[in-house]
């Protein structure tokens, strides 16, 4: 009785086998990453059109508000031309934006710190202390962002009445901390949370304390975090008009915003000052912004990762 022996068959003379091998050690035939990769590389026209029509709602705004500050009053041109800057110094000085501008500065300077040291001791707690209402006060944090802040306008000015803080920017300053406690400090929690916590105790077995601990060895990986936080509650405290409307009555002590409410009266418009002091209640958020961008994206997408 004889046996056919037959030729063994090389695994690369399969054909479905050779695309796995060609393909790398992952297994995935080369055929469907090329399929993929062809699926997932758009023609350039389809990103460019969409961020190009974005780009067009968005900055038509910018340039009419720039058309209407530098361009002689009376004109209907489309062009800035000839310039003209007797709006921005309308606004500056017979307006008093100069006033506006240093009173918004403050608020928004001390808001940012107050809300950044606060969020910071609170985000810490959050992420490294275990307590029996830990839960409760998360949810009530939570709860908290969908409560608007005009429901908080009369027993907000209650109690600043009972303090006397009417009529001072210090009480803009706590309600603007308090408004933008809630989000500041479950960001930076979520942000301590990806912090190892071994770093900590490596730095106790050195001699460290909690507290020269948490500034050598977690403050510095937090400037991400601390420049999302801090950068925006700064542009909300210089954009909102609620609170220093309602606890700010002497012009002195006005802001930005509600400087820009007294340029609108029921029988016209100027709308060269118009345009001139939202040019100036512009420009430092769009500087803000162009510095800290880098660290603004890093810092949301990191503290919204949970630990």
């Amino acid at each position: 009785m004889t046996t056919t022996q037959e030729a063994p068959v090389a695994v690369t003379d399969l054909p479905h086998t050779r695309d796995t091998v060609r393909s790398g050690s992952g297994g995935t035939p080369a055929r469907s990453r090329r399929q993929r990769r062809a699926w997932d590389e758009a023609p350039r026209w389809q990103i460019y059109l969409p961020l190009a029509v974005y780009l067009l709602f968005t900055l038509v705004p910018f340039y009419w508000m720039l058309l209407f500050a530098l361009r002689p009053a009376g004109t209907t041109g489309l062009l800035p031309w000839p310039l003209t800057f007797e709006h921005f110094d309308k606004v500056w000085t017979e307006r008093s934006f100069g006033v506006f501008f240093q009173n918004s500065l403050i608020v928004g300077g001390a808001t940012l710190v107050m809300t950044t040291l606060v969020s910071l001791a609170g985000g810490y707690a959050l992420a490294r202390f275990d307590f029996k209402v830990k839960r409760g006060f998360l949810l009530a944090l939570l709860c908290s962002q969908f409560v608007p802040g005009a429901l908080l306008l009369v027993p907000l000015f209650k109690v600043f009445a009972g303090l006397q803080m009417i009529n001072s920017l210090g009480s803009v300053v706590i309600a603007e901390t308090v408004f933008q406690l809630p989000l500041s400090m479950i960001l930076l929690s979520n942000f301590i949370k990806n912090v190892p916590y071994s770093l900590e105790e490596a730095a106790w077995v050195d001699g460290c304390g909690r507290f020269r601990a948490f500034c050598a060895v977690v403050l510095p990986m937090l400037r991400p975090g601390l420049v999302a936080v801090g950068s925006f509650a700064f542009v909300h405290s210089w954009n909102h008009f609620l609170f220093a409307l309602m606890f700010l009555s002497k012009q002195d002590l006005q802001t930005i915003p509600v400087g820009l409410n007294t340029l609108l009266s029921a029988d016209s418009v100027d709308l060269g000052a118009l345009a001139a002091g939202g040019v100036v209640a512009a420009v430092p958020v769009v500087i803000v912004f162009a510095f800290i961008q880098k660290y603004l994206v890093t810092g949301f997408s990191a503290g919204a990762v949970k630990g």
